[in-house]
């Protein structure tokens, strides 16, 4: 009996997706639930699950485009695994008795060497002639023990340079060094490379470029940028970096304070956290913050519902399990759905200063960046500080730049007083170990 493998439905608005890889061989034995194959869409990577045990028969190529429930596979439910194993050792024992028959065949047709005279005479008189075939080459050390270790001897060596053709360039250089006492080593010609290769787009990279091409050309975006100083929440991280760990279990990092500052600005700047709706601006009462990842098979978004209501741990957390799932394209599409605004943190690998693209239908997005200590002025006095650029990237149809300064300079002041953000005059100790 042969069960069908149909690519499921992912989504009323995915109606193809593409083969990204099989994670069996054809034939191969698979066990029901056993992942078979990885699937690009528009949004996500998935992978395809077994439906049965059985001998599977791929139908689709890897790089396929195709239609949702289309067969991309049956598996022959009548092979059992006991049949493959009973396949495996059969083939182990017909392996075994072949080398036992190669070592009998090579132990009859090793010839018997009789001791003679004569024959020793002419075991010598050949190494001699090797030897003086040889003699003509000067090796060093290293190429000698080369070619000892790759069973060549140096008259094969000869033999093959022998053949190789002398071009002009050859004869000018024995021209310019044939009267130098001194040693030559010739090199290799470079090898200079003028391939290339040509990779089908996946439906995640396909999607994202038209999602990004149509924001460039039908949204009305601009940046606006600012710089904050982070002496304070590094003071502040280094002090409870600590006892943070060993309540929560969970690193504290700069995402999380981000998340909440961007989480409390946008309750003070609604507009920033709207997006549009045909004729309508729809505004959103609480935050849906998504955090960009660079995942192998392109930048995927996931969501962080609710951060309004969230502590410093619970967004760390929800942070590190969201990026590792998309690192390994496990990641579902309704952990990527919505989201009311977008964080990305270039700093990671060194931006210093970049324009982020918004993400539709939403519209703004926070662009973090590396920090750096560079020279400021503080009270008068010019002073060394680590200071990091941030750029805010909004839809001037829905946010003014009033909402948009007044946004970016209210994530600034929470970061350079995170006390305002966290502890409301209250006690810091306790505060953030109860986060």
């Amino acid at each position: 009996m042969k069960t069908e493998i149909k690519v499921p439905s992912l989504g009323e608005s995915i109606s193809e997706v593409q083969i990204a890889s099989w994670l069996v061989e054809e034939g191969e034995y698979v066990s029901q639930d056993t992942e078979i194959a990885e699937i690009d869409s528009d949004k996500a990577t998935l992978s395809v699950p077994s439906s049965a045990d059985g001998t599977i028969h791929i139908l689709v190529p890897e790089g396929e485009t195709i239609s949702i429930g289309t067969v991309i596979a049956t598996i022959d439910t009548e092979a059992t695994a006991t049949k493959k194993e009973t396949a495996n050792a059969s083939k182990a024992d017909t392996t075994e008795d072949s080398i036992k028959l190669q070592e009998e065949n090579a132990k009859e047709a090793k010839p018997e060497i009789i001791k003679n005279e004569p024959q020793e005479e002419t075991i010598k008189a050949e190494e001699n002639t090797e030897s003086q075939e040889s003699s003509s080459l000067k090796l060093s050390p290293l190429a000698k023990k080369v070619l000892k270790a790759s069973n060549s001897s140096e008259k094969e060596l000869q033999d093959f340079f022998t053949k190789i053709k002398i071009t002009k360039e050859d004869v000018d250089f024995f021209i310019r060094n044939k009267d130098n006492t001194k040693e030559l080593t010739t090199e290799a010609p470079k090898d200079i490379s003028r391939n290339k290769k040509a990779t089908k787009m996946t439906s995640l990279r396909k999607k994202l470029s038209e999602r990004l091409v149509s924001v460039k050309n039908e949204t009305a975006m601009l940046t606006t940028f600012n710089e904050i100083n982070m002496t304070p929440i590094m003071n502040l991280r280094n002090e409870y970096k600590n006892a943070f760990m060993e309540k929560h279990n969970i690193r504290l990092g700069y995402m999380s304070f981000f998340t909440k500052a961007v989480s409390i600005a946008l309750k003070h700047f609604p507009q920033v956290n709207s997006m549009i709706d045909g004729d309508n601006i729809i505004s959103f009462d609480y935050c849906d913050i998504g955090i960009a990842v660079s995942a192998p098979k392109g930048l995927m978004v996931p969501i962080i519902r609710n951060t309004e209501n969230m502590s410093l741990a619970e967004i760390e957390t929800a942070v590190r399990s969201l990026a590792e799932k998309a690192r390994n394209n496990k990641i579902t599409l309704e952990e990527m759905s919505g989201g009311t605004f977008t964080i990305t943190n270039g700093g990671l690998f060194g931006s210093m200063l970049s324009t982020p693209i918004i993400n539709p239908p939403q519209s703004a997005i926070l662009g973090m960046h590396n920090i750096i200590e560079r020279p400021i002025a503080v009270n008068g006095k010019v002073e060394i500080h680590p200071i990091m650029y941030v750029a805010l990237s909004y839809d001037h149809r829905v946010v003014d730049g009033k909402d948009s300064v007044g946004f970016l300079l209210k994530v600034k002041e929470l970061i350079e007083h995170p006390e305002r953000m966290i502890f409301n005059g209250e006690d810091a100790n306790k505060l953030l170990l109860d986060l």
